[in-house]
């Protein structure tokens, strides 16, 4: 069985490094303090997703329904493949319609001697007749871990709490506390709307490396089960720290859908959720499978070139 630990940690103090996400790298250098060597060596991180602790309703394509107090500041049930990116999508299409969604999509931003950081919660003015003149929204970390040695897992909650991400960590910013954790067996979720679709797409969740600078790598073609090319693609330049030294990544950019080509997604769903191509251990190449019922829709719908399709 393939197992994932999903964490969510709540931000305690500003963050200061990439304005989209943690970086899995950053996540496992966060973590390997606490860990033995050996289950440093195993480990495999995701990208971490910021979330505002907000209520919210589940979005139709998951498991369950319904409105639930602060959503994003919670780990709900997973029973479903679709459930797992209740999280990992940034427009956070959960939040309720009477919250203000622009808004609390767009990180609030903060600067420390010049250099701008990620505030840890988004405090916004309210109407006169509101009972308090401010609402306050505290900001979580969502990622997931899984390792070569299924024993390596669960991380138990004292390696989990009281991290750093970022910069100017000696000066306090980025501390998190765990918030919640739990573990999930792929095998074991219910995966019936792709086994049910005509055809598939495929959202990037986050950047697919396609070269790197670091040392023992090679470059990577686009996937031959995707429809697009490479002239198709927006593709964006990222840097990966390492040993303190930086190395150049070229990656296709997150945020794209393209048409599957495959004829086994349920095989694509797992394989991306556990991350493809170079640079996967910490965090890159992350897919999302979509199930699209009818073919026609696939092609009318799906505008090339990464962006988004606005029925699903």
């Amino acid at each position: 069985m393939t197992r994932i630990q999903q964490v969510l940690w709540k931000l305690e103090m500003d963050y200061i490094g990439h304005p989209y996400y943690v970086s899995g790298n950053a996540i496992l250098h966060a973590l390997r303090p606490s860990l033995d060597s050996s289950v440093s060596r195993t480990l495999h991180a995701s990208h971490g997703m910021f979330v505002p602790g907000q209520f919210g309703r589940f979005p139709e394509e998951h498991s369950q329904s319904g409105v639930q107090p602060y959503l994003g500041g919670g780990l709900p049930d997973v029973n479903a493949y679709e459930d797992l990116f209740l999280h990992r999508e940034p427009d956070h299409r959960w939040l309720l319609e009477s919250c203000p969604q622009e808004a609390l999509n767009t990180h609030g931003l903060r600067t420390d001697a010049g250099h701008p950081t990620l505030a840890c919660r988004t405090i916004m003015g309210r109407p006169r007749d509101h009972r308090n003149e401010t609402q306050t929204t505290r900001w979580y970390v969502h990622a997931y871990l899984h390792a070569d040695d299924p024993a390596a897992l669960p991380l138990g909650e004292a390696t989990l709490s009281d991290v750093q991400f970022g910069g100017k960590r000696t000066y306090g910013y980025g501390e998190a506390t765990l918030k919640d954790t739990r573990v999930v067996e792929l095998e074991a979720l219910e995966y019936s709307r792709l086994d049910d679709a005509d055809a598939h797409l495929i959202r990037l969740i986050t950047p697919f490396v396609t070269a790197s600078d670091y040392p023992g790598t090679n470059d990577v073609a686009v996937p031959r089960w995707w429809a697009e090319d490479r002239g198709d693609l927006r593709f964006r330049e990222e840097r990966l720290l390492a040993s303190g030294e930086p190395y150049r990544l070229e990656t296709i950019d997150h945020g794209q859908v393209v048409e599957y080509l495959g004829d086994r997604p349920v095989e694509t769903a797992r394989n991306g959720l556990t991350r493809i191509g170079s640079h996967s251990r910490m965090g890159f190449g992350e897919l999302r499978v979509i199930p699209v019922p009818d073919h026609a829709e696939t092609t009318d719908g799906h505008a090339r070139g990464g962006r988004q399709i606005d029925h699903l």
